[in-house]
């Protein structure tokens, strides 16, 4: 299991695959993105949606149209996609879930979850979307199961 809920996987990998897929120079599709991420399509198609919306990725219509990241994008940070997906949950959430977890009223979990909480906050501050785009077009890394 990951740390990341289905949809935010689905969204960093659709995010990472369609970088790649710009930096070759191409446009892609929902089907495409689809079957080289293991995503179900009706899924996928909302949360290319909801990050269109926010910004992260840019569409164009049309016989040549599909998703599409420009060098700003690439330059974005791997957290502003969590963050468009799941909100700000995975940085100030509790380990067990609790909606009353805090400094005063810690869960079991609450120390170690926190420094945890804070290196991932960090990772995904620190990588941009296009860090990974040599390896994946070399085929060094996957966006496969």
């Amino acid at each position: 299991m990951g740390v990341f809920s289905k949809t935010c996987e689905y969204a960093m990998r659709a995010v990472l695959y369609i970088a790649q897929r710009s930096h070759q120079g191409h446009k892609a599709g929902i089907k495409e993105i689809a079957a080289n991420i293991d995503s179900p399509e009706h899924f996928l198609a909302k949360i290319l949606q909801k990050l269109s919306k926010e910004g992260l990725i840019q569409s164009a219509k049309g016989p040549n149209g599909g998703f599409y990241l420009d060098k700003q994008g690439l330059q974005r940070p791997l957290a502003e996609i969590v963050h468009a997906i799941e909100g700000d949950q995975i940085f100030i959430g509790c380990g067990m879930g609790l909606s009353d977890c805090s400094e005063e009223n810690p869960c079991p979990l609450h120390e170690d979850f926190k420094k945890i909480r804070h290196q991932i906050a960090q990772m995904l501050q620190q990588t941009t979307i296009g860090k990974f785009n040599l390896e994946l077009i070399k085929g060094q890394l996957t966006l496969h199961k």
